[in-house]
């Protein structure tokens, strides 16, 4: 006798349904390994090239965050009119005409091709949350988690090779150029999801949220995330070059701290979702960024490694921010809204950061004035974090 206990075969629907879900993951992942990259390699090769002022250097290493200020503002009127898969679909298109235009030569090209290239990264920045939301939504903390940890691992190895690609190809066109073919490769894989999301408007309603307390609160965790995040980028070399470390040294230290994020990154937004409130992990998160920070002020040599690893780790709020953003809001359209606000006005707050830390050092002629404000940033970050970490779920009310 046949059993009737037979596994029922798997229905096209589903099956075409889980593919779907899987490539939607692959473009997901292709697009995160872009946000950061066109940055750092720049960074990298920023010394090294030639017809540039050092005023042109100068604001070409505040542009990115400027960037991601003003044109993030704008994600919400694209997810609004295109929807957010073909808003990304938009952000990709710009972020390989930028990497191309900028890798001519010319410094006007080299500037506009940058804007040009952070718009895109921006506009990504802003909708991806929103695609996770809608995409995943049973899935928010491991995809969040994920594509952070790819954003980050994507910086640390454009940082690491761009200038041994420029040196390799005689040209430093090259090693900034390269990066617009991995941009291609993710345009590539989006392409089949403009065709079959792009009438998802994940934005059609206007959501408000400027009088949401934890909204504001999640906009101010996120800058204060941002300007310790790019604090650690501009001046953690320096700060171990002033304390005896050769510049190598300085640059493997923070390579670590950048690389020993990417599996707490990981770790972190799945933490997040399975937690009640929020606050306490930001706390955690915060405390271990600011023990770092106060062992480069107390003991800079004796613990360097050590040091590094904890700012590296205590970075990780990033991820949570970014998961904030999906389990404080009911709907992809109020992902959107705080998204574009937390990430708009928190980059904004950010941007004068590192230049601020940069004049406290040159003024005192230390590192403990801008360490100790750091310290005292940190503390605002925590009380921060407790407010957006409360369980509510914000932005399910139209705006009139």
């Amino acid at each position: 006798m046949t059993s009737r206990l037979q596994s029922r075969p798997e229905s096209p629907s589903s099956s075409t349904s889980l593919r779907t879900t899987v490539w939607l993951l692959v473009a997901v992942l292709l697009v995160a390994a872009n946000l950061r990259g066109g940055i750092t390699s720049l960074g990298a090769l920023l010394d090294g090239l030639d017809g540039l002022s050092a005023g042109t250097r100068s604001f070409l290493t505040s542009l990115p965050v400027l960037c991601f200020a003003v044109v993030g503002a704008t994600g919400m009127t694209l997810a609004r009119r295109l929807g957010v898969h073909r808003g990304i679909g938009v952000a990709l298109g710009l972020l390989v005409a930028g990497l191309l235009v900028r890798a001519i030569g010319d410094p006007w090209l080299l500037l506009t091709g940058t804007f040009v290239a952070c718009a895109g990264i921006a506009l990504a920045n802003v909708l991806l949350p929103a695609v996770v939301k809608e995409g995943f939504p049973n899935r928010v903390g491991a995809v969040t988690g994920a594509y952070s940890a790819i954003m980050s691992l994507g910086a640390a190895i454009a940082a690491g090779v761009t200038v041994p690609i420029a040196e390799a190809a005689g040209s430093w066109r090259v090693g900034l150029g390269v990066w617009a073919l991995l941009a291609g490769l993710a345009l590539l894989a989006w392409l089949p999801h403009l065709r079959d999301h792009g009438h998802r408007r994940g934005g059609a309603t206007r959501v408000s949220l400027w009088r949401e307390p934890v909204a504001w609160a999640v906009t101010v965790l996120f800058a204060t995330q941002s300007l310790f995040a790019y604090v650690v980028m501009s001046w953690l070399p320096s700060i171990y070059a002033d304390a005896g470390f050769d510049h190598a040294t300085a640059g493997l230290l923070l390579a670590v701290s950048i690389l020993v994020g990417v599996p707490v990154f990981f770790l972190a937004p799945s933490l997040a979702i399975r937690a009640s409130s929020q606050g306490h992990l930001v706390a955690v998160l915060t405390a271990l960024l600011a023990i770092g920070f106060a062992g480069l002020w107390l003991a800079p040599v004796a613990g360097a490694w050590v040091w590094a690893v904890l700012i590296g780790v205590g970075g990780a709020v990033f991820p949570v921010v970014l998961t904030l953003f999906s389990i404080r809001t009911a709907t992809t359209a109020g992902t959107t809204a705080l998204s574009s606000m937390g990430q708009s006005i928190g980059y904004l707050l950010a941007a004068g950061g590192p230049f601020v830390v940069g004049l406290l050092r040159e003024s005192t002629g230390s590192w403990s004035v801008p360490i100790v404000l750091l310290l005292g940033i940190a503390v605002v970050q925590i009380f921060a974090g407790y407010v957006a970490g409360r369980p509510v779920v914000i932005g399910d009310r139209a705006e009139d």
